[in-house]
């Protein structure tokens, strides 16, 4: 129940507290002075909130020194507590705790997302690459500058904590997650995510940075899928840049318009149905009937074959590579019913 998330924690710690002195005040009259609990809750009000009005009766000694200590002791708490709710309620500030309250909801029924670890430049463009793809993500970070910078961005689901945090991970739901990206700077905190991930939910597909050349192979050996040196890509592409200007460009092309333009979808023999089950890529007929191009193979065993030939047949663990526009895509799934 929302109440009763600790996101609240603030406003019911000042609540509490306004209602801790004016209950205080409120008893100390009745047993002091002997007054009703309307005479002693309207004198506790006019005196911490100091607005000079008289007294409701005449004090005795005790109520004077009393009155004196309320004062003193509730002066600025009560005007710093109905401060900060003011602020909390009038300032909207309680939107973006109702926004990380509905995020965790939201993520507790999730199925099938990608949980990206850190939100530095790596993360960022993780998360709007995936985000143009329509797939749904939460991002663990632990910076709140960070989440703040952020906060109004309506498709970024923020869970504030440490990747490293395994009580985080499982709010991520990473037992339901299809994939974990790890983009934290530090090779040492990617791998114990990564041994997390692995121990938490056997079959996610895992991708890790790295900084370094030797934490490649550790990343790898605790249960990476894919490990990935974002400074040694971006150097061999600059390279590429060099020697192959056109076909780089080309290739930055179809990537920078995503869905968008050009797509390289990859096709499981699974999620064929099962009349074009074990069939020849010639027998598919897949360009004809739908203007896309398969440019790749991958076979059972694991290899890749680029421009694969008509014989080759669909079987079980095979993958075929198709490259078509946003409509010709769409064409194939829908022409061949894919469960894709």
């Amino acid at each position: 129940m929302i109440l009763k998330s600790k996101l609240f924690a603030k406003l019911y710690y000042f609540s509490g507290l306004i209602a801790l002195i004016v209950g205080g005040g409120t008893s100390g009259y009745m047993i002091i002075e002997d007054w009703g609990v309307i005479d002693s809750f309207y004198m506790t009000i006019i005196t911490i909130s100091t607005v000079g009005f008289g007294e409701v009766f005449e004090l005795t000694l005790y109520g004077k020194l009393f009155t004196s200590f309320l004062i003193i002791s509730s002066f600025g708490t009560f005007a710093y507590a109905i401060t900060s709710i003011t602020r909390y309620l009038i300032g909207g500030e309680y939107r973006y705790y109702l926004k990380e309250y509905k995020i965790m909801r939201e993520t507790n029924k999730m199925k099938d997302h990608v949980i990206i670890c850190g939100f530095g430049r790596v993360g960022m463009q993780v998360a709007k690459d995936i985000s143009s793809r329509g797939d749904e993500f939460v991002v663990l970070e632990q910076n709140q500058e960070v989440i703040d910078g952020f906060r109004d961005h309506e498709k970024i689901r923020f869970l504030k904590g440490d990747s490293t945090n395994d009580d985080i991970l499982l709010k991520a739901g990473i037992k339901n997650a299809r994939a974990i990206i790890t983009c934290l700077p530090k090779d040492a905190n990617n791998i114990y995510v990564v041994l997390a991930a692995r121990e938490n939910n056997k079959d996610i597909l895992i991708v890790s940075r790295a900084s370094q050349n030797s934490a490649v192979s550790k990343l790898k050996m605790a249960g990476a899928n894919n490990v990935i040196m974002p400074d040694s890509i971006g150097g061999s592409h600059m390279a590429s840049l060099i020697a192959n200007p056109d076909v780089m460009e080309f290739l930055d092309c179809i990537r920078a318009q995503g869905n968008e333009g050009a797509n390289v979808e990859s096709i499981a023999y699974e999620e064929f149905p099962e009349k074009y089950r074990g069939i020849t890529l010639d027998a598919l007929e897949l360009q004809e009937l739908t203007g896309a191009t398969i440019i790749g193979f991958k076979t059972d065993t694991g290899c890749y074959e680029i421009n694969p030939s008509k014989d080759k047949k669909l079987i079980p663990g095979s993958k075929i590579f198709v490259l078509g526009d946003t409509h010709q895509i769409s064409e194939v799934v829908e022409r061949f019913d894919l469960n894709h």
